[in-house]
């Protein structure tokens, strides 16, 4: 390809772009605003003009182009290429739009106009009777593809996920587990700004214990007065509160409070006697982040409503 043939093809895939990126979003936004305001029947008027005027602007940027492109060579052809270029490149928007809608990152607002015209631009290339050229264009629609269907979607899962930890760990100071008791699994958890809760259940349904952690309601631990019937309360000499609850024809609910840095730990069951509850309470330690992994993986932990 001599350099004035080079020239001339550059300015016509150029020219394809630049008019594409201009039209192509207004005609989307008419459609929208159309739609929006009076139904899809409205649209239709709107999509029945512009797309004429689109392919029309098309013909028109196809002219000069006419010698190095044999498609372009008469107007019963350029009318056929425009046809081509527009069917191709509205695919390729379309492709782009659904992409965009499952998160993958596009740029900036002024990037994704500019990208509009990028899938004409590279249909147009396709008629070009230049391997280099073709080969261009096989490369551009390549990386879109491998962009918009795996490495975008990645990233945007990546940056759902990175923004998901963020929200459970907006108040870590409460976010304390124990080691899992034997025999049971984490079925559920809560996070907020008032406290951390999480419960265990053995695999069999017939075991309890949950954990709340919690800002200290009261400057030192205290039973609550009066004391509430069927209720046994104490506090030991290292500050450690103890409630029993008694329960009609039933185990006993066993109750253990302790105050832990700047937050309060309450473990309740009404399987486990107080001896192994206490010796869980002693495993109490933050939240991992491999932990908090597991929660989400296994859909445990949620967020208290606000």
């Amino acid at each position: 390809m001599t350099s004035g043939r080079g020239a001339l093809t550059a300015l016509h895939l150029f020219l394809v772009w630049v008019t594409t990126a201009a039209v192509v979003p207004a005609i989307g936004y008419g459609l929208v605003l159309m739609a929006w305001g009076g139904g899809t029947g409205a649209a239709v008027p709107v999509l029945a003009l512009s797309v004429p005027s689109a392919v029309g602007l098309l013909v028109a940027v196809g002219t000069p182009a006419r010698t190095v492109v044999p498609l372009c060579d008469s107007v019963p052809r350029r009318i056929g290429w425009a046809v081509l270029v527009f069917v191709l490149g509205t695919l390729g928007v379309l492709a782009g739009l659904a992409a965009y809608s499952g998160g993958v990152d596009l740029g900036s607002d002024r990037t994704r106009f500019a990208l509009t015209g990028v899938p004409y631009a590279v249909a147009a290339a396709f008629f070009v009777p230049n391997r280099w050229i073709r080969l261009g264009a096989v490369a551009a629609l390549a990386a879109g593809v491998v962009y918009g269907g795996f490495v975008g979607p990645a990233r945007a899962r990546q940056r759902g996920h990175v923004a998901e930890v963020a929200r459970y760990r907006e108040h870590p100071e409460l976010q304390y587990v124990i080691a899992t008791p034997p025999g049971m699994e984490a079925v559920r958890a809560q996070t907020g700004a008032g406290s951390f809760g999480i419960e265990y259940h053995s695999v069999r349904q017939d075991g309890y214990v949950g954990l709340t952690v919690r800002p200290p309601l009261t400057p030192e631990l205290r039973c609550p007065e009066p004391a509430e019937k069927g209720v046994t309360c104490t506090v030991d000499g290292h500050g450690e509160m103890r409630t029993v609850r008694d329960v009609p024809g039933g185990t006993p609910v066993v109750t253990l409070t302790r105050r832990h840095r700047a937050a309060e730990a309450e473990i309740t069951s009404q399987t486990l006697d107080e001896p192994a509850l206490r010796r869980l309470l002693n495993t109490l330690h933050p939240l991992s982040d491999a932990e908090l992994e597991e929660l989400m993986r296994d859909k445990v932990i949620d967020r208290w409503a606000s």
